[in-house]
């Protein structure tokens, strides 16, 4: 088993949670309040800006031309999800503008910034992984046949595309990296961070 796959396996109790979380499974049936839904976009906007700084500072401190180019590659992958909300706030009429944002979104944001400001490349790696293979497993794991308005947003995460931009990371992970403390530390810090933001827009 690779690193990042027995790092995945190792979180299996806070994916569950997070299928289980009554916000995720709003999208999946479709009957999630639509003002939830837009608060949460309009966070994840915030944040997907700090998981880019993050990506920009992994590749300015890369030490070869391979992991340099990769990260260049994810920069670009955060532009597609960015556009996505773009969309979603266009046809919705959010205001994504002047977003403050909530306690878990800087919780999750600093603790990205502050990974990639002084980690090594292979713990940012770890920090990162988490968000792209925790939105894959979602998306196929809910159905965009049930989904409703939030169609569109299951089949975007669903899309083999997505999957195949979280494995390009966490074959990066699996070069970079060795199971360490600091790598299970981080790899499961950002899994937290990543249910307590759900549980922060469940809340509003």
């Amino acid at each position: 088993m690779t690193l990042a796959a027995r790092l995945w396996a190792d979180s299996a109790d806070v994916a569950d949670e997070v299928m289980a979380h009554p916000f995720v499974q709003g999208i999946g049936d479709g009957s999630l309040e639509r003002g939830k839904f837009a608060g949460y976009l309009a966070q994840d906007a915030f944040y997907l800006e700090s998981f880019a700084r993050a990506y920009a500072l992994a590749l300015a401190r890369s030490a070869d031309t391979e992991t340099l180019l990769t990260f260049a590659e994810l920069l670009n992958g955060v532009r597609e999800e960015l556009k996505l909300h773009a969309s979603y706030a266009a046809a919705w009429g959010i205001d994504m503008a002047g977003v403050e944002p909530a306690a878990a979104t800087l919780a999750y944001s600093e603790f990205l910034l502050a990974t990639a400001a002084t980690a090594d490349v292979a713990v940012i790696c770890a920090a990162m992984t988490p968000c792209m293979r925790l939105y894959a497993h979602i998306g196929t794991s809910l159905n965009a046949d049930t989904a409703g308005a939030y169609a569109d947003w299951v089949r975007t995460y669903a899309d083999p595309g997505f999957d195949e931009v979280a494995a390009v990371l966490e074959k990066l992970l699996d070069r970079l990296g060795e199971d360490s403390p600091a790598i299970r530390t981080a790899y499961r810090r950002a899994m937290r961070l990543e249910l307590d933001f759900f549980e922060s827009a469940w809340r509003g």
